[in-house]
């Protein structure tokens, strides 16, 4: 299993190295165009100091094998054009990322388990039919337009909310509580845009397993004997359709990181997301693999621990 998770790793860094270098354009040629995005105007002698400087005139060849012993040492390399450490960059944006994405998780699964579970024992009655019909179209609304809408609805027109950014800016906080609360106050639409975009999906699977487990001979038994039937739910149903719903929890973060790129562009959220945006927009492929990266080493160390907890909760699975 860890040579399947080398070799995935492997793959996906060689993809990580050629595919910012197929995209159209220069990083270089992209900073020296006159338009109102423009930081500075790089001459010819200039843009050709900076390639060699950063190996981009080298081989192909030769630039990956730089990457690679870049990576071994733990250098993740300098932006182009911020011009600054990209570790240090990605330290300062994830725990922005990680705080919506993983609170975001906790509440479509939760959400969606229970509603499943509730469905499924509910099976064809009206509440049933509703629930499933308004998760399945959740679940097909795209994240960002399901943004857009949040923020025209609840920032724009109720201002309930802050139209964008992660803190209000230039604002004096008497408590660490009042800075608190700012910073849940501009996180609650994308957590909310975030999470139901994945809620569906755990509603679907926990409703799936849930009917599973339901039409099993010890749930019948269990019925017979006249147990109640929030034991009969909770102890006896819920809790042995609970592994798949738990590996999909772990699984699921791959998504959710994508999904953020999305959600933080809608609302100017400071997260890795729309540090990635900016990458792509002004073609620094260094940032780019340092953050294409990361998101892959979360994804597989989830993967692995989904796998883990997996064949904990199910011992038949080998």
């Amino acid at each position: 299993m860890k040579k399947h998770y080398l070799g995935v790793l492997l793959v996906i860094i060689c993809i990580n190295f050629f595919l910012p270098r197929l995209m159209p354009g220069d990083p270089f040629l992209y900073l020296s165009v006159e338009d109102g995005n423009v930081s500075a105007v790089f001459s010819q002698e200039q843009i050709d100091h900076y390639k060699d400087y950063y190996g981009l005139a080298k081989p192909l060849p030769l630039q990956f094998w730089q990457y690679i012993t870049g990576l071994l040492q733990g250098n993740l390399g300098y932006s182009i054009y911020y011009n600054t450490d990209v570790a240090e960059m990605i330290l300062t944006r994830i725990p922005w990322t990680f705080f919506i994405v993983m609170t975001s998780l906790a509440l479509s699964s939760l959400v969606g388990t229970a509603l499943g579970a509730l469905s499924a024992w509910l099976r064809d009655k009206p509440l049933d039919k509703f629930l499933y019909g308004a998760m399945v179209v959740f679940a097909e609304i795209p994240s960002f337009l399901l943004g857009v809408l949040f923020l025209f609805v609840f920032a724009a027109q109720l201002q309930w909310f802050p139209l964008s950014g992660g803190s209000a800016v230039f604002a004096s906080f008497n408590s660490m509580g009042e800075r608190l609360g700012d910073l849940l106050h501009h996180a609650v639409l994308p957590v909310l845009t975030l999470a139901l975009t994945r809620v569906g999906s755990f509603y679907l699977l926990s409703r799936n397993s849930m009917l599973t487990v339901l039409a099993k001979d010890y749930i019948r038994t269990a019925r017979a004997k006249g147990l109640k039937q929030r034991s009969i739910i909770f102890r006896h149903a819920l809790r042995n359709a609970l592994p798949p719903v738990v590996a999909r929890v772990f699984m699921s973060m791959g998504a959710m990181f994508g999904g953020a790129v999305l959600i933080e562009t809608v609302f100017a959220y400071p997260g890795v997301g729309r540090l990635m945006r900016e990458a792509v927009l002004n073609r620094d492929y260094v940032l780019i693999q340092g953050i294409f990266l990361v998101i892959t080493l979360t994804v597989l160390l989830m993967n692995w621990i989904a796998e883990l907890v997996y064949r904990k909760l199910d011992p038949r699975v080998g």
